[in-house]
């Protein structure tokens, strides 16, 4: 196998068996909540964080990792790699990209590349996963971060929020903010840019239409060819898993799973968010 090590972030919330089995580093993010402050999927989990949120008269805050814990793991994979990849949160939405881009500055006799999904969540987490298949082909990590570079590119991300209040409160409303104030069954209809940063393609009015709307776009992003797709939820299983149906009868999927959003992404878009992210490059 290539000694090409892939570090991570918490928000591709990538279930542990699946980090273990290939040796994946994930480096988490953080919450402030109540002068507590929490590593993203290491002491604090979606289940627990969204019954805290429910009780909660306050919103956390979030932060990346540090310049100095990037180059804590950096150093410790150097010494038994040839190479690390580091492929992260949009730099459109958190700083965590910033602090990976100072470590590698700092340490300059270390091949590390920084990769900005210009995502999170399925999104990210499908742009892993390809990096692990190409590992595991043979892949030199020049032609990985390549195939990195096509996804992040055609990567579609789509998604709707039960409210706009979290999205609000956490500043990362973007040019969503045009729909604040309206109607309470309004829902906007959002997605990432090629930035990576969040923004509103339109509203529509009821959830059920939202849902069937994110769908619809999903579908035409794959343009009748074989796609990798992931469903978001916030504390919406059943829901993703009516969407994981339509989408396997409507779209050729070659993956196709359902992701929870990690607590810090669910920190800025709140229970009841649904999305679906989807790309089309073959590896």
């Amino acid at each position: 196998m290539s000694k090409t090590a892939i570090i991570t972030d918490s928000t591709a919330y990538l279930p542990p068996s699946f980090v273990k089995d290939n040796e994946l580093t994930v480096i988490p993010l953080n919450l402030h909540w109540d002068g507590t402050n929490y590593r993203d999927g290491v002491n604090i989990a979606p289940s627990q964080f969204y019954d805290m949120l429910s009780k909660s008269k306050t919103i956390p805050t979030t932060s990346q990792p540090t310049y100095g814990e990037f180059e804590v793991i950096i150093k410790e994979l150097a010494k038994t790699n040839e190479a690390i990849i580091a492929v992260l949160i949009s730099s459109g939405i958190s700083g965590t990209v910033d602090s990976a881009l100072m470590a590698q500055k700092h340490l300059s006799d270390i091949p590390l590349h920084v990769v900005d999904s210009k995502s999170t969540s399925a999104g990210l987490a499908l742009l892993v996963k390809a990096l692990v298949g190409a590992r595991s082909q043979g892949k030199s990590p020049a032609e990985m971060i390549s195939l990195a570079d096509k996804i992040v590119k055609t990567m579609g991300i789509f998604f709707m929020v039960d409210t706009m209040e979290y999205l609000y409160k956490g500043g990362r409303i973007g040019g969503a903010s045009r729909f604040l104030g309206g109607a309470l069954d309004i829902k906007p209809i959002l997605y990432l840019t090629e930035e990576g940063k969040i923004d509103a393609l339109e509203k529509v009015r009821t959830k059920k239409k939202a849902v069937q709307r994110i769908i619809d776009l999903a579908v035409a992003k794959a343009a009748g060819q074989p796609a990798r797709v992931g469903v978001i939820h916030a504390r919406a299983l059943a829901d993703a898993e009516m969407i994981k149906q339509e989408l396997s009868g409507r779209m050729d999927c070659v993956e196709l799973d359902i992701y929870e959003l990690s607590p810090v992404v669910g920190t800025h878009v709140g229970p009841g968010t649904l999305g679906i992210a989807v790309h089309t490059v073959a590896y």
